[in-house]
């Protein structure tokens, strides 16, 4: 693996974008260091296109500054930046070749036959389809003309690489393979990587870093362990994988008030206070529990909704008032427990995973 560069290489800077009346992104700032493969990630409209389309040029900033490599690329056009970049929609040219389609930037660069017929080879290689200079994007299927895409933005070595939701047109069997392709092919040459994607699965299996953005800021910036454990807002723990968000009330000191029940809590405070508590559905234990462990009470399951290799079960308890919670179990266990519609189980939250946010 490349390693990664402590020393920014594109810096964003106070970077926002008005569409008239509208703020599509307000005062977004960002270090990415050289070799990293970051992931933008969030929902429809919060604003995660318009900044790679800014970075690449295609959009003009409203304000703030962009350097790469040390250079203020801010308002240079896009053939002046150094970057490659793929689309969903792949934008090969049908009339074009394979050769022709990989080799478009560099026969624009003058770059000589022998080389430019080298390079190509090298890179289909690289993107596993060798020997396939010859067929036209009609002749491929919608994973390979990725992989041409791939390849295309490739072919000038840029020093970053820029993805706008690669792989959302592709089925999910492909999808799967192609992300992992695309991380280890990364890995190998040491680009600087930019992917953008609302697919959470996708960026939490890919990204070295995520950057999770809502309504044209940025909500957190950490590893993919980082954001699914420690989410810094509700809106990143609502967002970012399955959760039991559980309406409780905070005692002053510590503990916590969940439907019926006191709780041990590590989060605590001056006052009592609301707070909306979030909880994965695979912090919540089911397995033998201990005489002297805290956080346990009786439940019922009401629903199992098969998920393949596991189980999401729904349970309800007195302990938890009329409140639901949803808890993941194996198919295993619940096969070794002899566990169905109606069951009673023992259960414990985790305090240590208890997450609290206004």
């Amino acid at each position: 693996m490349t390693p990664v560069s402590a020393a920014p290489y594109l810096q964003l800077a106070g970077i926002a974008k008005q569409f008239g009346s509208f703020t599509a992104l307000r005062g977004v700032d960002l270090d990415i260091p050289k070799g990293e493969f970051v992931c933008f990630l969030g929902p429809s409209g919060c604003g995660k296109t318009t900044l790679l389309r800014i970075i690449a040029g295609l959009e003009a900033q409203s304000a703030g500054r962009i350097l790469q490599a040390g250079r203020d690329i801010s308002t240079l056009q896009p053939a002046q930046r150094d970057y490659g970049i793929v689309f969903q929609s792949y934008a090969l040219f049908p009339n074009l070749s394979v050769t022709d389609n990989v080799a478009y930037g560099l026969v624009n660069l003058r770059r000589p036959k022998a080389q430019i017929r080298d390079r190509v080879a090298e890179l289909l290689g690289l993107v596993g389809l060798p020997g396939s200079q010859g067929k036209f994007p009609a002749q491929l299927s919608g994973g390979q003309q990725q992989r041409i895409a791939l390849a295309r933005a490739l072919a000038t070595s840029p020093g970053l690489l820029l993805l706008d939701e690669p792989l959302s047109a592709l089925d999910a069997i492909v999808r799967v393979k192609l992300r992992q392709e695309i991380k280890s092919l990364q890995r190998r040459l040491g680009v600087t990587t930019i992917m953008v994607t609302h697919d959470q699965e996708e960026a939490l299996s890919v990204a070295d870093r995520i950057v999770v953005m809502n309504h044209g800021v940025i909500e957190q910036v950490g590893t993919p362990m980082q954001v699914y454990r420690e989410p810094a807002s509700a809106f990143v723990a609502d967002f970012v994988g399955r959760v039991n968000a559980l309406p409780a009330t905070l005692l002053a000191g510590s503990g916590m008030r969940l439907g019926n029940t006191l709780f041990d809590c590590p989060h605590g405070g001056q006052t009592d206070r609301e707070v909306t508590v979030y909880l994965r559905p695979e912090d919540v234990l089911a397995r033998p529990l201990a005489p002297g462990d805290s956080n346990v009470f009786e439940a019922c399951i009401e629903k199992i909704e098969f998920l393949g290799s596991y189980c999401l079960v729904q349970v309800a308890s007195p302990a938890l008032g009329e409140q639901r919670l949803s808890v993941t179990l194996s198919l295993n266990f619940l096969s070794e427990h002899d566990l169905a519609l109606g069951s009673r189980l023992p259960l414990r939250l985790l305090p240590e995973r208890l997450r609290t946010f206004a």
